[in-house]
């Protein structure tokens, strides 16, 4: 398989001038579409997104590569854009961006495809081939670019090049390792611009690639040990503890893109700080955390935390659900176990619940102290369920377990080398334990179990006004980033509250992450001279999504037109979180949508306030957002 087979000349756009970076995106994957590659042209746009969310794709020199595995990709492919004015992509070195290849990956792409793709990621580093590119008159122009640089017969308009000495170590001097978070260019891009720039200074150098079909090029123990220095430009964890004592360098994937030159020079200045590993086998101290404030730091532990926790979550709480669903109601002391079927469920829905708490706190310990960090939390958060503490006692468990093990780090890092081996298995576990256990039991607990009883005393018996503002807060709060840290909060807040018995404010936040999705799906079915072509289309999957309890299904309108999306979506999800509390709504299940409607308190009403919430967004939006000219 060749690039120009993923490639199709319906999917290149030459000569554009794109208003912004938005608006260079939905052209790309407008173009993507046409060359046939997507079955949910939404899902991609969203995936999209939140990759470039998560970090620019605008490469500098003038490249940007947005990109993303989607499950609305049918295969594997390519969309080209050139815009020879260039336009702010927001790129790393702050330059215009000229020349766009955006890439779709389908979740079970293969191997072949991903390395043509990562071919591609490494052409275009080429200055000269990235000229001609954006030169280019036609698509079969384009093209047979392309092919030429494939196949080895691109010349470069100036042909003498000059020489560049051969390296003459007798060892490979610099070794690095390259990873991004999705695995499709950049981590190709990064390898292939510190190989030239080696290559033109006489440095001999060898680059792992952690992609997503794996590592590739692995480094071995012989080489590293023979290496001058390492480089590892990454933003994710790679195998560290193989560069125990080396010259290392940890940096981002970025500047192995942007700043190759830099990073040689520190590497064979003979300055670079020495790596020790501490028993862990992942990177310790990621460097994508560099020049982070504490409190995004914070944010990251709890994420960590938060996203391993869910899964056990949502697969109890909707067993949970079940068992009251299909259960008799008397005996009332046991309902939800009176019969074997319903007993079947609590039994598995409980033991899965039950992991909550530990999984929570154990992996936000680990995301600050490592993998000895996970045991001390997952301790805590196992004592925070026993002592009563909660959800609150296993988030300090979780801060106060990697923090311990942090210490414990710096309390044995003078003991014998010949000992290391017992640290992570013995000291850290043993001494981790043990302190975390009594602060647990004798500092936490007591005030913590205290404000716990509290709070869900409080929740119970709240005035209803009160309850009401309350169901417009969390509700509010789904619809503001839907997806992001104030949609986190409240998400937690709900689960949290779960574990204590509180299912009122649970029904409020998954109305309230319902209803944006929703509220557009309707706008764009009965407003539909305010949205294009292609958005209409991707409105009726908001539907889905919606009934689902999938708020980023509104991401993509959102980031398009934030002004009049976002109030619009929080009003709705406001009204019907208010709604809930006032029809005295419940639900157990953390998740489902109105696949657990019918395990909810006052499912009927439930869903009515779902509805109104849903139609005054609607009717708000249409409101703000005037129809577009013909």
């Amino acid at each position: 398989m060749r690039i120009t087979d993923l490639l199709k000349s319906e999917s290149i756009l030459l000569g554009a001038q794109p208003a912004d970076k938005n608006a260079a995106i939905r052209q790309l994957t407008d173009l993507m579409e046409k060359g046939g590659n997507l079955t949910d042209k939404a899902q991609y746009m969203k995936d999209v997104l939140a990759r470039e969310a998560s970090g620019t794709t605008g490469l500098g020199d003038g490249i940007a590569t947005p990109h993303a595995k989607s499950a609305g990709v049918k295969a594997a492919g390519l969309a080209a854009m050139t815009v020879p004015a260039g336009m702010d992509f927001e790129s790393m070195d702050g330059l215009p961006s000229r020349l766009f290849f955006q890439i779709a990956a389908p979740d079970s792409a293969n191997d072949e495809h991903m390395a043509i793709l990562s071919k591609l990621a490494t052409m275009i580093m080429d200055p000269d081939f990235k000229e001609a590119l954006i030169a280019a008159s036609s698509k079969d122009e384009f093209l047979k670019l392309i092919d030429d640089k494939e196949d080895g017969k691109f010349v470069a308009p100036a042909a003498a090049e000059a020489q560049v000495a051969a390296p003459v170590s007798d060892h490979i001097q610099v070794l690095a390792v390259t990873a991004c978070p999705t695995g499709i260019a950049h981590t190709f891009m990064a390898a292939e611009s510190l190989e030239q720039h080696a290559k033109k200074r006489g440095i001999s150098i060898k680059v792992e690639t952690n992609g997503s079909g794996g590592a590739k090029n692995v480094l071995t123990a012989e080489e590293i040990a023979a290496a001058d220095a390492i480089i590892v430009a990454a933003d994710k964890n790679v195998a560290m503890a193989r560069f125990d004592g080396k010259p290392t360098i940890i940096t981002k994937v970025a500047d192995g893109i942007n700043k190759a030159d830099e990073l040689l020079d520190k590497a064979m200045s003979g300055k670079a700080p020495v790596y020790h590993a501490t028993g862990s086998d992942e990177a310790e101290g990621a460097a994508d955390t560099a020049g982070e404030s504490l409190g995004r730091q914070a944010y990251k532990h709890l994420m960590n935390g938060v996203s391993h926790m869910l899964p056990f979550v949502v697969g109890g709480g909707v067993l949970i659900a079940l068992a009251f669903l299909f259960d008799a109601p008397e005996p009332a002391a046991s309902f939800g176990s009176n019969t074997p079927f319903a007993k079947f469920f609590m039994s598995v829905g409980g033991a899965a619940f039950g992991f909550m708490l530990p999984v929570l706190a154990g992996f936000i310990s680990m995301s600050i102290a490592d993998r000895p960090g996970l045991a001390v939390g997952f301790v805590g958060g196992a004592l925070a369920g026993t002592t009563g503490s909660g959800f609150l006692g296993a988030l300090l468990a979780g801060f106060l377990g990697g923090w311990i093990v942090n210490l414990l780090k710096k309390a044995f890092a003078n003991i014998p080398a010949s000992l290391d081996g017992v640290k992570p298995v013995l000291l850290y576990p043993f001494f981790g334990i043990l302190i975390m256990g009594f602060i647990s039991m004798y500092i936490i607990a007591p005030p913590v179990s205290a404000i716990n009883t509290w709070l869900t005393d409080t929740l119970a018996n709240m005035d209803p006004s009160a309850r009401i503002l309350m169901g417009i807060v969390v509700a509010g709060m789904m619809a503001i980033d839907m997806g992001g840290p104030i949609n986190k909060a409240a998400y937690v807040t709900g689960t949290g509250l779960l574990a204590s018995g509180e299912y009122h404010v649970m029904a409020a936040v998954m109305a309230g992450g319902m209803v944006p999705p929703l509220a557009i799906a309707l706008c764009t079915t009965f407003f539909k001279n305010r949205f294009t072509e292609s958005e209409q289309k991707a409105g009726v999957v908001n539907y889905v999504m919606g009934m689902s309890f999938i708020t980023e299904g509104a991401i993509p309108f959102a980031a398009g037109d934030p002004i009049r999306v976002i109030p619009s979506c929080v009003i709705g999800s406001a009204v019907a979180g208010a709604l809930t509390m006032a029809f005295d709504c419940t639900l157990r299940a953390p998740h489902g949508g109105i696949f657990v409607v019918p395990t909810i308190g006052n499912p009927v009403m439930y869903l009515v306030a779902i509805l109104i919430g849903a139609v005054v967004g609607c009717a708000v939006l249409s409101v703000l957002k005037k129809p577009l000219n013909k």
